[in-house]
């Protein structure tokens, strides 16, 4: 079972399940892997988590991997709680993942699911949560990019206009009433209607559940049912509905920058830290935005979408 160089090989969650119970590698129950050298294996699975944006991300790894001399397999699975024991065990090398987001996740993995966040705006208290938790899973959290992928808050650029609007600090201060289209958890998050109260002062007078970035959300603040969506900031569809970001200007959500997580007994050398790090000094959140919209909109295939932004910044070779 093995893809083509650029290939993605998808796999049902209950089979990978099981081949990771019988896989070996470090995990919290082989504590003595974690201080073991770092490995450097030249047969690498990178791990996508199935949508776009991963899916690029996975072909850039690959395409970068391979061309400092390793062979690549990619190997999508949908599910972090089935994609992360993977990961430690070591059937799968190498994902990308988002720095707060991946740190909350394993706190509450080793804490349980009412653990307090280890996420924080700021990326260096992020990154320092980040890799104390990953550490004793025999996991190894390489440096992060530029690119964030976190969450984001549009309205219509006509209402943003009409209302002076370029910041939430700005909706704040207006005293709008906002019926904001979001996922049902949004009435809970600290980082969604609850942090935008407190934080910003918005007049939060409803969570309309239509779910985060979805093209119904974004249709109801484009007919106005609803005033705000929250979607994420490498959203590349918001142009389509005449919408535009406002600037979290006092920092609500955590620092979600995008940082290779890799199996430190497999992948955790230099040959790996320094092909993927070649990434770090190019790649942005709008960079990134503008990959999705091409497979999104224009329903390119995420390989050449990958390789043809490599190649434009000089870190493969043209075909």
């Amino acid at each position: 079972m093995r893809a083509g160089r650029t290939g993605v090989l998808r796999v049902l969650p209950a089979l990978l399940l099981l081949a990771t119970a019988c896989a070996t590698g470090p995990s919290l129950e082989n504590q003595g892997a974690v201080t073991a050298p770092p490995g450097d294996s030249k047969h690498l699975t990178v791990g996508s988590a199935g949508f776009t944006e991963s899916d690029l991300l996975a072909q850039m790894y690959a395409l970068l991997l391979e061309r400092a001399g390793y062979s690549t397999r990619i190997l999508s699975v949908t599910n972090r709680e089935i994609y992360e024991p993977a990961l430690e065990n070591g059937q799968i090398d190498v994902v990308p993942e988002y720095a707060a987001t991946f740190a909350d996740w394993l706190k509450a993995k080793a804490e349980g699911a009412d653990a307090d966040p280890a996420g924080s705006p700021d990326l260096d208290t992020t990154m320092k949560a980040l890799r104390a938790l990953a550490a004793p899973r025999g996991l190894t959290v390489l440096p992060p990019g530029r690119a964030v992928d976190q969450n984001a808050f549009a309205v219509a650029a006509d209402y943003a206009h009409a209302h002076h609007l370029k910041t939430l600090s700005d909706l704040g201060a207006s005293g709008l009433p906002v019926r904001l289209a979001a996922g049902d958890e949004c009435v809970k998050r600290p980082y969604c209607a609850p942090g935008l109260k407190k934080v910003y002062g918005i007049d939060i007078t409803a969570v309309d559940p239509k779910g985060v970035g979805t093209t119904q959300a974004k249709r109801a603040v484009q007919n106005g049912t609803d005033q705000m969506v929250l979607t994420t900031t490498t959203d590349a569809t918001l142009d389509d509905f005449g919408l535009v970001l406002l600037a979290d200007d006092r920092h609500l959500q955590n620092a979600d920058h995008l940082v290779p997580v890799v199996n430190r007994a497999r992948a955790g050398g230099p040959g790996v830290r320094d092909a993927l790090g070649t990434l770090n000094t190019v790649l942005t959140t709008a960079d990134l935005a503008r990959m999705n919209e091409r497979v999104d909109s224009w329903r390119r295939l995420p390989e050449d979408v990958a390789r043809a932004y490599l190649e434009s910044k000089g870190l493969v070779p043209r075909r």
